[in-house]
């Protein structure tokens, strides 16, 4: 995985012969955590991931995850700093040191605003919407989609600058489905892969004759949207409820009337969340809608890649 790591003493670790600082657990989740970091070099602050490889599969996966960051060099990406894959005992782990981002998840923010009982306002979310739209316009120009966008999957920094995070999910867009047994692989992938209540309608019985296509992002990028604008997604209940979020994603959404936000926003986050995903618009059309409603955030290029 291309660079050495090695723990130096009790609470310090080396990347590239450059030593860190283990400070405390941010995060923790079924097959990875997230430690903070401090480099004793440049005394900046960092985010460690520690990957849980069990197998060879495993490993293959983190292996592509660090792929996936190396194809990017863009503001609405987040960037890997370092990697490496370390043995213990008879398993590994694949290590990746990122930016610590401050402001957290667009989770936390939207369910601390929640707590208060208060919504995001429309200019803020037209401005976080807009760094999402850019990280996902960059990754589909080059053939690739992200396949677990969500709210928890979004870094936002002091100034509110969006940076898309965990690139393990990220495959080939284009995804030609000629068969019964390719329809099911795919199904079983995006079952283990893509976050249920975020995941196109598509994904959930796959025909034996499609094309899966970066769409399935514009979906989950409207369900990201709802979240913002009502402080849950759309299917976030029904899936703590333990009903049929497959079932529910089979029916047109229906968007609870509002006086918060414009007409104009509620008719894109719409227009993202049709079903047929033919007739969904593409990153490159969100944005040239989202531009109409509001001018671009200072200092940002709005060329289209």
């Amino acid at each position: 995985m291309g660079q050495a790591l090695c723990v130096c003493s009790r609470g310090t670790v080396s990347i590239g012969g450059v030593r860190y600082f283990l400070l405390h657990r941010l995060a923790e989740g079924g097959f990875s955590y997230v430690d903070l970091v401090e480099g004793q070099r440049d005394g900046r602050f960092y985010a460690l991931k520690r990957i849980l490889c069990h197998d060879k599969e495993d490993r293959q996966a983190a292996l592509h995850e660090v792929k996936m960051h190396g194809l990017f060099d863009h503001p609405n990406i987040l960037r890997l700093v370092a990697h490496c894959m370390v043995e213990k005992d008879a398993k590994h782990e694949a290590w990746l040191l990122l930016p610590f981002v401050k402001g957290g998840t667009l989770w936390s923010e939207v369910e601390a605003l929640r707590k208060k009982g208060t919504f995001m306002p429309e200019q803020r979310i037209l401005l976080i919407l807009h760094g999402i739209c850019r990280g996902l316009q960059a990754m589909h120009s080059k053939g690739y989609a992200h396949r677990d966008l969500k709210p928890t999957n979004v870094l936002l920094d002091e100034d509110d600058r969006p940076m898309l995070m965990d690139l393990g999910s990220m495959n080939q867009a284009r995804i030609e489905v000629n068969s019964s047994q390719k329809a099911m692989a795919v199904q079983d992938w995006a079952a283990q892969r893509c976050t249920i209540s975020y995941r196109a309608p598509e994904l959930f019985t796959v025909p034996s004759q499609c094309v899966i296509d970066e769409r399935t992002d514009i979906w989950s990028l409207g369900c990201v949207l709802y979240c913002m604008m009502f402080g849950e997604g759309p299917y976030d209940a029904i899936f703590q409820k333990g009903d049929s979020v497959a079932l529910a994603v089979q029916n047109p959404i229906t968007v609870p009337p509002t006086t918060r936000y414009s007409a104009a926003l509620q008719h894109l986050l719409s227009s993202m969340m049709t079903l047929n995903p033919q007739e969904r618009p593409s990153i490159d059309e969100v944005l040239h809608q989202l531009e109409g409603l509001q001018p671009a955030p200072a200092g940002q290029d709005t060329t289209q890649i």
